[in-house]
């Protein structure tokens, strides 16, 4: 039975309506990545839409027509192979979901989760949903862990963010990576690509969360959905209306702080 885990105040004006589904998220929620459901929620009330968050979990039907955005986090191995024996029961209406070019927000686990399988660190093969096309592999007494920086060239956006992954990721023809790595390891530190953008699917090994550092990313999650929702001819206020200067000032005040304590 899904629950609703956040919603905006019912005390406003709004002109839109958007669910997400949060995928395992009473499971999936390390390293914080739950700050990309807060995100979420903090740029659609800029762009007046009413935010829903509802928690699907093991057991849970996932109602493809409900939801507008997903957002599917990671998790430690124990917990992913929990999620990964109840996720076929749903692979058939994500795999709709997917096909008609709905939102997801996958992020490590998740992103490895809807991909062909994955080999834990203990050389365990766990099998994905296969609704896209990538794979991943494991590594030997290895993880990637830093600062990485990518460039996304359709978008010309640049996503900054911190990696933590033993698991080294391949993607298959058809899809495209989120970006292409300026600095980090990516993907699998050989081709030099960093995530997965496959029609509206996000992917990625961001943690921190990515959406807290990269609000042009979260602009373009939640406007996507608002178009496909409501026409794409809909009026929007640009990024840079509502968040860039927003995001430069909390920056700003934020690094005053830092550096008046001293």
């Amino acid at each position: 039975m899904t629950y609703t885990s956040l919603k905006s105040p019912e005390n406003r004006d709004y002109t839109y309506i958007l669910n997400v589904a949060h995928l395992y998220g009473n499971l999936l929620n390390t390293y914080g990545d739950n700050g990309n459901v807060l995100m979420m929620k903090y740029v659609g009330e800029k762009l007046g839409a009413k935010m829903t968050f509802d928690i699907v979990s093991v057991g849970d039907d996932f109602d493809k027509e409900l939801y507008d955005i997903v957002f599917f986090g990671g998790g430690q191995d124990y917990e992913q192979s929990i999620v990964a024996k109840d996720l076929p029961s749903k692979r058939d209406a994500i795999d709709q979901y997917i096909q008609d070019n709905k939102v997801i927000l996958a992020i490590c686990g998740g992103f490895q989760l809807l991909g062909q399988y994955y080999i834990q660190a203990n050389g365990v093969r766990i099998d994905g949903i296969g609704v896209m096309g990538h794979y991943t592999l494991n590594q030997e007494n290895n993880r990637y862990i830093g600062d990485i920086k990518i460039h996304n060239e359709e978008f010309n956006e640049t996503y900054y963010g911190f990696e933590n992954h033993q698991g080294r990721t391949f993607l298959s023809d058809d899809q495209k990576p989120l970006g292409k790595v300026v600095y980090g390891n990516g993907n699998n530190k050989e081709d030099g690509t960093e995530g997965v953008h496959y029609k509206n699917v996000y992917g990625s090994y961001f943690h921190g969360p990515i959406l807290s550092r990269n609000a042009n990313l979260a602009y373009r999650l939640v406007t996507t959905a608002l178009r496909n929702k409501y026409g794409q001819d809909i009026q929007l206020p640009s990024y840079d209306d509502i968040l860039s200067s927003e995001i430069a000032e909390e920056y700003a005040d934020t690094k005053s702080k830092a550096e008046f304590e001293k």
